[in-house]
């Protein structure tokens, strides 16, 4: 058995795990740039109705989930020159360059006297950009089948595009702060500044991911057909009978997209700037410093998550490490509900350092450690799923695979803005909150249910679909080495459906 595993083997080079992650720092770069600061560039810089530039958010992360099954479909009948992943990588990045020059600076050419054509031209560009999004991103959960199938290798993706998301989205972050900070983001200026380097940061990150992929994006490896892969018929009605029958998946996707919604919502910028500047009164001198601390804490973790995931398997990691984030938070909560405007012993400062800071700071950075290490661990198992599918059915469908974890990730994720515009419309805000927002009553509660309560929930919702969720590590060794036999045996001449059936 040890030997038919070692065989079963797909192992990729370092440098392949280390930049096709990148793919998805590039995609990140657009994410944050749409999830954080789209409805304020609505709101804020084309006067469009602030309900209207939130719920958008929501109607067209939606509409990218719908979209999501046809480019699962097109990225699995595709197999041509340029492989089956490079075409939609690369041309899902050029649309949402174009998208992003169209959809924040050509609108502003609009007169004000006609809105309405500022409304439909906001739609119209915003949907382009989805597409593109769409293309790029679903190649990061379905290239990972093609890049390495090691056990030991895959787990390495998590730390490897946890960099790549610091390169990217941690970067334009850290910038879009800063310059918010000094001009707002609701500014001209802010755009100005920050959708230039998003387009240049994302498209060098896509040539990195393109560099990764391009020795392993052949036939040979796309599951037990192999060569003969590309001829499977792929239609798409085997959503329903794969989201029925791949138990696995639908744990997955509950325990991904809960925790998704939960993060989106609990690092919307809006949330922060209440938290930071409304209830502590010192946005510029907390937000940015305690963001990095929680990144260095995050460190440890990371390397912690990928040895656990390495000897006991990813489902082990991910329950693990999203307890003790689930531990820390409950302490989170607690310094939260009893804060008190006004009140110094219960307000944070790093200038005039209290014990209520130093219990906050630690939890909160453990906590957020514990958890970040962990985020994109879903995205390997998607790729452990994608494998089940490939030995429970014989079909390689690692397209329909991860744009179904995407639709479900996409659609409770959605609605993140438009539940932080909700919440702070209830509150008596007409606009969404920036760093010179005034405390409101009610405020405090607000904060308290989406900064902490929601990613609590969201990780008691993992424990269940981890508990549910059968893939360990022992079980994928065994799924690999069954699923290099059969790919053996349909090299030698023996039909897919006769190797199914002898060898199990």
């Amino acid at each position: 058995m040890q030997e038919q595993e070692n065989k079963a083997l797909n192992r990729a080079k370092f440098y392949q795990l280390v930049l096709f992650p990148f793919n998805n720092g590039a995609t990140n770069v657009y994410y944050i740039l749409t999830l954080n600061y789209i409805a304020y560039h609505a709101n804020g810089v084309l006067g469009l109705a602030l309900m209207f530039a939130t719920t958008m958010v929501t109607v067209m992360r939606a509409f990218d989930a719908v979209t999501d099954p046809i480019i699962g479909v097109l990225i699995d009948k595709t197999s041509g020159k340029f492989g089956k992943f490079r075409p939609y990588i690369v041309m899902g990045n050029a649309i949402m360059a174009v998208s992003a020059i169209l959809l924040y600076f050509c609108t502003r050419w609009i007169p004000d006297t006609i809105m309405w054509l500022r409304y439909v031209g906001f739609v119209l560009l915003y949907a382009l950009y989805v597409i593109g999004y769409t293309f790029q991103t679903a190649c990061t959960r379905s290239g990972q089948t093609v890049l390495t199938n090691d056990p030991a290798q895959r787990p390495l993706f998590t730390i490897f595009n946890t960099i790549a998301s610091l390169v990217g989205m941690g970067l334009i972050q850290v910038v879009a702060t800063v310059i918010g900070g000094r001009v707002g983001y609701g500014s001209e200026e802010f755009f100005n500044l920050v959708v230039p380097l998003a387009i240049v940061l994302s498209a060098a990150l896509t040539v990195l991911a393109v560099i990764g992929i391009r020795e392993k994006d052949r036939p040979e490896f796309y599951g037990v057909g192999g060569m003969s892969a590309k001829k499977e018929k792929v239609e798409l009605g085997q959503y329903v009978e794969i989201l029925r029958e791949n138990k696995e998946l639908r744990m997955l996707m509950l325990a991904g997209g809960s925790t998704k919604l939960a993060f989106s919502i609990a690092t919307n910028a809006s949330v922060s700037c209440m938290l930071y500047a409304s209830m502590m009164g010192n946005y510029s001198g907390l937000y940015l410093p305690i963001y990095i601390v929680c990144y260095v804490a995050s460190a440890p973790f990371f390397f912690l998550s990928v040895r656990t995931a390495q000897k006991r398997g990813q489902k082990a990691a991910l329950a693990l490490y999203t307890r003790i984030a689930l531990i820390c938070y409950v302490g989170v909560l607690v310094l939260l509900v009893i804060w008190k405007q006004g009140n110094s012993t219960t307000t944070l400062s790093l200038t005039d350092m209290n014990i209520y800071t130093v219990i906050f700071v630690f939890l909160y950075a453990i906590g957020y450690g514990a958890y970040y290490s962990t985020a994109d661990m879903p995205i390997p198992m998607v790729a452990d799923c994608s494998d089940y599918e490939t030995y429970r059915s014989g079909k390689y469908v690692p397209g329909i695979i991860g744009t179904m974890f995407s639709l479900i990730d996409k659609l409770v994720s959605s609605l993140g803005s438009t539940i932080v515009g909700f919440a702070v419309l209830m509150i008596g805000i007409e606009t969404l909150p920036d760093t010179n927002t005034p405390y409101a009553p009610g405020m405090k509660w607000v904060v308290i249910v989406l900064f902490c309560i929601l990613p609590m929930l969201a990780w008691l919702l993992t424990q269940y679909a981890m508990h549910n969720y059968s893939l360990s590590g022992e079980r994928m060794k065994e799924i690999q080495a069954v699923n290099a036999r059969r790919k053996q045996a349909v090299s030698e001449g023996v039909e897919l459906k006769e190797a199914m059936e002898r060898w199990k």
